[in-house]
């Protein structure tokens, strides 16, 4: 059974969600000493309608590093989403097809396979669905599903890895995307120093970042909305971030449920390995992680339909550090990938014969 003050914070969200207003829990003192509270991240969880095995992990591999998902053959999954930039991009705003500056900061993948929704909006609910996007965004990578199947089909080390993997079903855009996810299940951040702090291991963290967890779980708030294995709610806030970057005004949240409430409301991002992918907010309008903490003690920028749970925190300058040693501490152990050495372009039965025929 989950703790009580866990149980307290749900009650939060929930109300929350309601569209009445606001009203956040009174804040834990000490919680240094306090392990209630703590969930370490489980491992190994594969829906069961994509099952893992090393394969489709392998097969997926490739695929997320593979430029020929894209139209042009420029774009690849890793573009936005490399591992040697905390699997984001380290751009404020995401470059998509053509060179154009979108709308929004490329999130993370780490832990992605723990959130229960995926986009800043949360318009996908898997990381399955959430791999067809892009793909298919003319924005984005601007490929076309048929197109893609041809090209891969091409190609004889990826019809022997989807034969291997999905049998007689082989090359589809399903496939395709069930491979993705299942490698992108598999960048997870883990046995951080929290974690070996809360698992028994005092010295694992600095004494200004067992400060920083006290303020974390108590007079900063965070733990709020960052809560949990992954430490988010998944759920949506409007936390009154000002309009940066090409788009006019974007209304987030609101796009997906129509609801008044979720204006300008963007998801809740988990928190381990955080600093790993600056710059941060929907909108990369926050450089660094105590640009970040200065955001929130100062409430925020803009007050239109910004949610109760952002107030003004009274932090000092010291403990604005210590919080952000804090979050530097949830770093887990490296993400060592390799990238790999993708299969070579075969030449196709039908231009094979088109060169005879010449």
């Amino acid at each position: 059974m989950k703790p009580v003050y866990y149980f307290a914070l749900c009650a939060v969200f929930l109300f929350a969600c309601s569209g009445e207003k606001e009203q956040p829990p009174e804040s834990k003192t000490d919680t240094a000493e306090d392990t209630s509270f703590y969930e370490p991240l489980p491992v190994g969880i594969y829906p069961q309608d994509n099952p893992w095995s090393q394969a489709k992990e392998d097969l997926g591999k490739l695929l997320y590093f593979d430029p020929r998902l894209s139209g042009d053959n420029s774009i690849s999954c890793a573009t936005c989403h490399h591992p040697d930039k905390g699997w984001s991009d380290g751009l404020p705003r995401t470059i998509g097809f053509g060179g154009k500056e979108l709308g929004r900061h490329s999130p993370t993948i780490i832990n992605s396979g723990y959130f229960e929704a995926q986009f800043w909006d949360g318009r996908a609910s898997t990381l399955e669905e959430q791999a067809k996007g892009p793909i298919q965004s003319t924005v984005e990578m601007n490929q076309k599903v048929d197109e893609l199947i041809e090209e891969l089909g091409a190609i004889k080390e990826y019809r022997e890895m989807f034969s291997k993997v999905f049998g007689d079903s082989g090359i589809s855009f399903d496939n395709i995307v069930k491979a993705i996810a299942t490698f992108e299940r598999s960048v997870v951040s883990t046995n951080s120093a929290y974690d070996k702090y809360m698992q028994g291991d005092k010295k694992a963290m600095s004494p200004a970042a067992v400060n920083g967890m006290k303020l974390f779980f108590g007079k900063a708030k965070c733990s709020i909305c960052h809560n949990g294995p992954a430490l988010t709610d998944s759920g949506f806030h409007n936390i009154g971030v000002k309009q940066h970057g090409p788009l006019t005004e974007d209304l987030g949240r609101f796009n997906i449920s129509k609801d008044d409430f979720d204006k300008r409301a963007f998801k809740t991002p988990g928190l381990r390995s955080i600093s790993q992918s600056a710059p941060y907010m929907h909108d990369g309008s926050e450089a660094t992680l105590k640009d970040v903490v200065e955001f929130y003690n100062r409430g925020g920028d803009v007050a239109e339909n910004r949610t109760s749970l952002i107030t003004p925190l009274e932090l000092s300058e010291q403990e604005v550090l210590e919080l952000v040693e804090f979050l530097k501490a949830l770093d887990g152990e490296p993400l060592n990938v390799t990238i790999p050495k993708l299969p070579a372009v075969v030449e196709t039965e039908k231009a094979k014969t088109s060169k005879k025929k010449a």
